[in-house]
């Protein structure tokens, strides 16, 4: 079984996009998120070998999920999206520990190489 992946992204549509990548690529979807909240509750709850954030959520922000889920669980692998090319978020998220950064539109072979890259 491929390594097994949570999506949170705050649009449905956004979610189904990066399960059918990450499906079609062999990885195996075991949750689904719309905010730093559920990411949280869900992480804990599933333990993911791999998370993708998004970054702009309703509730809790993707940089705040990804700080908290790295405090209790240093080891997380989260690599988070944007739609916004903004090098503050993008140095943000990495100094709070992402993995790496993919930006919308996804290009299905980029997102499986941040993964691919990420879990080596």
């Amino acid at each position: 079984m491929g390594k097994k992946i949570l999506i949170v992204d705050d649009a449905a549509f956004m979610r189904m996009m990066v399960k059918d990548i990450l499906v079609k690529n062999g990885f195996e979807v075991v949750g689904e998120a719309e905010n730093g909240v559920q990411a949280i509750e869900k992480y804990f709850e599933l333990k993911p070998d791999l998370v993708t954030m998004d970054i702009t959520m309703p509730e809790m922000d993707g940089i705040q999920a990804l700080k908290e889920i790295k405090q209790k669980d240093p080891s997380a692998m989260i690599i988070m999206c944007s739609a916004m090319g903004q090098q503050a978020m993008v140095i943000d998220a990495i100094s709070a520990g992402a993995k790496d950064f993919i930006v919308k539109p996804f290009q299905a072979d980029r997102v499986v190489e941040a993964i691919e890259k990420a879990l080596s």
